[in-house]
């Protein structure tokens, strides 16, 4: 193992003293200490009577110091050159996220930045689809189709009750169906009569529903259903069982008829 200077330092008063060649940190032979005074390398002054082979050691230490005191200058001179570079690039790219119009920074690394932890997406669900809603046919006031009509206009708003605000916009839109007949004469009526006083007729559906009955329902229809019924005249005749039997059970619901006895009698 090769030995360090301070080791290697024999105070030799009587013969000269030198540093061997592979104790230098450089690889170069050294120069004694008259050799460093003359080339102004060694500041260090020693007394006249000093022993050669400590002046040289001396010398050869102090020498030794110096290359080791630039070499540590010149590292913190490119430390701090790359540090100003790092600053500058980190300056523009911060100049880039603020104004993203600016042009890119030139010879600039890729910034590798982690992307933070996401979680897991919720697995998709599956979308409810609405069936396609059918608008209620015109309606032009003929009693034996009222009722088809109502029930067509409460089925669209029962599964479509995010079309309506509140129960005047139910009345209007089951109003856009009266086109003609008595039922566009009834209403007619109902805005004249807003006109004249300012207030709608009809404050909710369930008011609609009563006067559309009134208006525009059979009249009579249990007696005349119990009156078809209890008739000699009632009888298939010419039409299909199936057509006879659609009849007969509207009949019946009609008459409000529940005894079993009575509907095979009937039939």
């Amino acid at each position: 193992m090769p030995q360090s200077p301070l080791q290697q330092i024999r105070i030799l008063k009587a013969e000269p003293w030198t540093i061997p060649v592979d104790s230098h940190p450089i690889g170069r032979p050294p120069l004694s200490y008259l050799a460093l005074r003359k080339n102004s390398i060694l500041q260090m002054s020693l007394p006249l009577d000093t022993p050669q082979g400590v002046a040289d050691a001396l010398g050869y230490l102090q020498h030794y110091l110096q290359e080791l005191t630039e070499r540590q200058h010149v590292s913190e001179n490119n430390i701090n050159t790359t540090l100003a570079a790092l600053t500058v690039q980190l300056q523009q790219l911060t100049q880039l996220v603020a104004n993203p119009s600016l042009p890119a920074v030139p010879n600039t690394p890729p910034l590798l930045v982690p992307s933070p932890p996401t979680s897991p997406s919720p697995a998709p669900t599956a979308r409810r689809t609405r069936p396609k809603l059918s608008t209620p046919p015109d309606f032009s006031g003929e009693r034996h189709n009222g009722r088809a009509f109502l029930n067509s206009c409460s089925l669209y708003i029962r599964l479509a009750p995010e079309q309506f605000h509140n129960e005047q916009e139910k009345i209007l839109w089951a109003l856009t169906f009266f086109k003609d007949g008595h039922a566009a004469k009834w209403s007619e009526n109902i805005f004249r009569q807003e006109a004249d006083t300012g207030v709608f007729p009809i404050p909710t559906w369930g008011d609609f529903k009563q006067q559309f009955r009134l208006h525009f329902f059979l009249v009579n229809v249990e007696a005349d259903a119990i009156n078809t019924l209890e008739g000699t005249s009632y009888h298939q005749e010419g039409r299909t069982v199936d057509d006879y039997l659609d009849n007969f059970q509207t009949l019946v619901s009609d008459t409000g008829y529940t005894d079993p006895w009575t509907l095979v009698v009937k039939f």
